[in-house]
C-alpha cells in the first residue's frame, strides 16, 4: 500500500529544508530555488492533509479483490494495444490496429491517451507502465508540434487536468512544469473584451480563436486554474477564474439558478446599451444538465469542495442550481415511475436524457451528502437507478448515448435516436460515488454487470477496447475508437468502486469532469 504519511514526511522534509537554508544561505544561487520552492511547497501540502492512501487499498472482501484485479487487467489490455499499435498518438483504434486521428485533437500528436492514463496507472500500482508514460511527457511531448485548432475546455481537462492530478499524486515536478507549459499557451483564449475565453486554441502558434464557447465549455476551469495557482504561485489562472465569476455570471438571466448554454453579444448598440460589449443572453435558449451545461453545474460544487469549503459563491451558485434542477426539470416516468430530467429547449420540454447527465447522480449525492440536504441524496439516487435501467434495457446491457421518456418508451432509445456507446464513464462514476456515501451492494453489483458487458461487446482480442454504433444490436457493430477517457474515467471509476474507501478519499479529492483526482485545501 502507498501512503503518503503526511505528518511525519511534512515535517520532516519542511525541516531538512529550513535546515539547509540556514547553513547554506550564501549559496542558495547555486541552487535551482524553483525546485526548491516546489519541494516547500509540496512537503507543507502534506503536512496539512492526514493519511492520504493514492496507491494500495485493498478491500476487505476477498470477492471485490478479485473484481479490482480484473478491472486493472482490463487497464492492462487497454493500455497495452495503444502502446504496441499508436504510442504516442493521442488514441488506438483497435480494430484496425492504428493510431485514430480523426478525434477532437486532429493530427496533433499530443499523446492524449498518455496524459489521461498517468493517474489511473499510478493509483493502479502499474509503475512500469507508469514510468514509461513519465519518460514520453518528459522527452517526447512537444507543444510546438501542435499547430492545430484544439479545444480549450478538452485541452484543460485531458492535459492541464492529468498533468496536475500526476503532479498532486506523485510530487513529481515534471508534471506541474508541464502543466504549466499547456497553461500558459491557453491563456491567449482570455485576450478579449469580456471575461469569457475563446473556444479554440493553437497551443503551437499561442492564438485563440472560435468565438464564444457554451456554458460548459467556459464553466469547466476552475478546478484546474485554481490548483495551478496553488502549485506554481501564479495568481494569473486564478484571476481568469475570478473574473468569469464575478464578472460573467454577475451580469447572467438565469432560470431559477439555471443558465442557457449559449451567449451571444448584440453587433450594434442600442439605446438600452451603456456598453457596447455588454453580455446577451438568448433567453430562448437550451437548459440542460446534458451536453453543453453538464459539468458547469458540477464544476460550482467541486470548486466549493476543493476550496475546503470557503468558495460561498460557488456553493451559493450551486443550491440555485439545484433548486432550479428541482422546480423545472425533475420528472417521473408514467409506467414505472423512473425519476428523470428533462431538457428545455426554446421553452419547449424535451424529455430526453443523455449518457452525460448521468453524471448528476453522483454530484447531487455527494453535495446532498456533504451538506446533509438527504433530498438531494434522494434524487442523486433516484437518477442513478434510472440511467442503470437504460443499461439493463438493451440487449447488450450498455447504456445508449440519448434514452427517452414517451407513452411507449422508458429509459430506451428512440428508433431514429442515438443508440451508440462510445466507452463512456458517467453511469459507473455515480455508482462510484454512491458506493461510496451509501455502501449499498447494488451499485457494486451493477458496476460488475457493467464490466461483463464491456467484457463481451468490446474488448478487442488484439488489445484495447472499441465503442458499439448501436448498443439495441444483438451483434455488436464496433466503431474502432478506444477513446482516451476510458482509461481515464471508466476504468478509473471501476478500479475504486472495488475499493476500500480510503483508496483516493472522497474527503480528500475531489475528481475533475475527466476524473482526475486533485487535493482538497486544508484536509
Amino acid at each position: 500500500m502507498r501512503v503518503i504519511r503526511a505528518r511525519l514526511i511534512g515535517r520532516c522534509f519542511f525541516a531538512f529544508c529550513l535546515l539547509i537554508i540556514s547553513y547554506c544561505g550564501a549559496m542558495l544561487c547555486l541552487f535551482d530555488t524553483q525546485a526548491i520552492s516546489d519541494s516547500i511547497f509540496f512537503a507543507s501540502l502534506l503536512s496539512r492533509r492526514g493519511t492520504v492512501i493514492v496507491q494500495g487499498g485493498d478491500d476487505a472482501d476477498p470477492d471485490v479483490r478479485i473484481k479490482r484485479e480484473h478491472v486493472k487487467s482490463m487497464m492492462k489490455h487497454a493500455w497495452n494495444g495503444y502502446v504496441q499499435y499508436a504510442w504516442g498518438a493521442n488514441e488506438l483504434c483497435p480494430i484496425s490496429r492504428k493510431p485514430h486521428n480523426d478525434s477532437i485533437y486532429g493530427s496533433a500528436r499530443l499523446g492524449a491517451t498518455i496524459v489521461d492514463s498517468l493517474d489511473t496507472l499510478f493509483i493502479m500500482g502499474m509503475m512500469d507502465e507508469f514510468d514509461a508514460a513519465r519518460d514520453w511527457v518528459e522527452n517526447d511531448m512537444n507543444l510546438d508540434e501542435a499547430n492545430v485548432e484544439l479545444s480549450l475546455f478538452e485541452v484543460n481537462i485531458r492535459l492541464v487536468g492529468g498533468l496536475l492530478a500526476a503532479f498532486a499524486l506523485t510530487g513529481d515536478n515534471l508534471f506541474r512544469q508541464r502543466a504549466e507549459e499547456v497553461a500558459k499557451r491557453m491563456l491567449p483564449a482570455f485576450d478579449n473584451v469580456t471575461s469569457i475565453p475563446n473556444g479554440r486554441i493553437n497551443l503551437s502558434a499561442k492564438t485563440s480563436s472560435g468565438g464564444w464557447p457554451v456554458l460548459a465549455e467556459w464553466g469547466t476551469l476552475s478546478l484546474e486554474f485554481n490548483y495551478l495557482s496553488d502549485v506554481t504561485g501564479s495568481g494569473v489562472y486564478r484571476s481568469h477564474i475570478r473574473r468569469i465569476y464575478e464578472t460573467t455570471i454577475n451580469l447572467m438571466v438565469n432560470m431559477d439558478g439555471l443558465y442557457p448554454v449559449n451567449i451571444r453579444m448584440r453587433k450594434n448598440k442600442t439605446k438600452y446599451d451603456v456598453d457596447d460589449t455588454r453580455i446577451h443572453w438568448n433567453n430562448f435558449d437550451k437548459y440542460t444538465l446534458g451536453a453543453a451545461g453538464d459539468s458547469f453545474y458540477e464544476y460550482l460544487l467541486k470548486s466549493w469542495l476543493q476550496s475546503g469549503k470557503t468558495d460561498d459563491k460557488s456553493l451559493a451558485l450551486y443550491l440555485q442550481a439545484v433548486n432550479g434542477v428541482f422546480k423545472k426539470l425533475v420528472r417521473t416516468s408514467k409506467k414505472s415511475n423512473l425519476t428523470f430530467l428533462v431538457e428545455i429547449e426554446y421553452e419547449r420540454e424535451q424529455t430526453v436524457m443523455g449518457h452525460l447527465t448521468c453524471f448528476a447522480g453522483g454530484l447531487f449525492a455527494l453535495g446532498g451528502k456533504t451538506l446533509g440536504l438527504e433530498r438531494h441524496v434522494e434524487l442523486g439516487a433516484a437518477l442513478t437507478s434510472t440511467c442503470h435501467q437504460s443499461y439493463v434495457r438493451t440487449p447488450t446491457k450498455l447504456g445508449p448515448e440519448t434514452f427517452e421518456f414517451t407513452d411507449d418508451l422508458e429509459a430506451e432509445a428512440d428508433k431514429n435516436g442515438a443508440k451508440y456507446y462510445i466507452l463512456r464513464p458517467e453511469v459507473i462514476e455515480s455508482y462510484f460515488i454512491l458506493w461510496r456515501l451509501t455502501h449499498d451492494p447494488r451499485y457494486r453489483l451493477w458496476g460488475w454487470e457493467a464490466v461483463e458487458a464491456i467484457e463481451k461487446h468490446c474488448r478487442i482480442p488484439t488489445g484495447g477496447y472499441s465503442g458499439l454504433r448501436n448498443v439495441d444490436s444483438a451483434k455488436p457493430d464496433h466503431d474502432d475508437v478506444q477513446q482516451s477517457f476510458f482509461l481515464a474515467e471508466t476504468l478509473k471509476y471501476l478500479y475504486l468502486l472495488f475499493s476500500d474507501d480510503s483508496l483516493i478519499a472522497l474527503d480528500q479529492w475531489v475528481f475533475n469532469t475527466e476524473a482526475h483526482p486533485l487535493p482538497i485545501k486544508g484536509v
